[in-house]
């Protein structure tokens, strides 16, 4: 039998789940009305004022699950694959992307794709920088995201293997590197 706290902790719980549900509507609401082109529009400025040439563009195959990213577009590698007889075929590069995606709540998920050269490796898996109520997505975020974007995308380009890997931190090899710095 149920007691009457216990239908008033069942009564919250359903009021939240309602709660959830009218968020998610307004949100998509936010997004359709006014969200997506204040994206649209603050990445645009961000590019033009640093001089980055970048393709801002809106996903939007699925309805309430839509994206607006920012791409460097795609070049060649400057790698090539021989075909044969002194032929080859240039390597195409993905040269990384900053998404805005709407996720199937209404909420905004802010993602860096890495840069990518097909058949050299394995992408990196993306980057996720934040999930954002579209209300907290204010005009301070977008800058901090970009320059996040161009730092993350900057490192990959400019890999180097004498960096000191997160994972080489641990074991002799460090220990080592403290004695020759000491």
């Amino acid at each position: 039998m149920l007691t009457e706290q216990d239908i008033l902790n069942l009564k919250r719980k359903v009021d939240r789940y309602k709660e959830v549900l009218d968020n998610t509507n307004r949100y998509r609401q936010i997004w359709a009305k006014e969200l997506k082109d204040a994206i649209k529009a603050q990445l645009t400025m961000l590019a033009e004022a640093g001089g980055l040439a970048a393709n801002i563009s809106e996903v939007s195959e699925i309805q309430n699950l839509e994206a607006v990213v920012l791409t460097l577009g795609t070049s060649g590698s400057g790698l090539g694959e021989s075909v044969g007889n002194g032929v080859y075929r240039d390597l195409i590069k993905q040269n990384g992307s900053l998404v805005y995606q709407q996720l199937f709540n209404g909420k905004i998920l802010v993602v860096i794709n890495f840069p990518f050269i097909e058949k050299y490796g394995q992408p990196q898996p993306p980057k996720t920088i934040a999930v954002y109520r579209p209300e907290e997505l204010k005009e301070p975020y977008f800058q901090r995201h970009f320059e996040t974007f161009i730092s993350d995308i900057t490192t990959w380009e400019d890999y180097d293997d004498d960096a000191i890997e997160p994972n080489q931190r641990i074991g002799f090899k460090m220990n080592f590197e403290k004695e020759e710095n000491a």
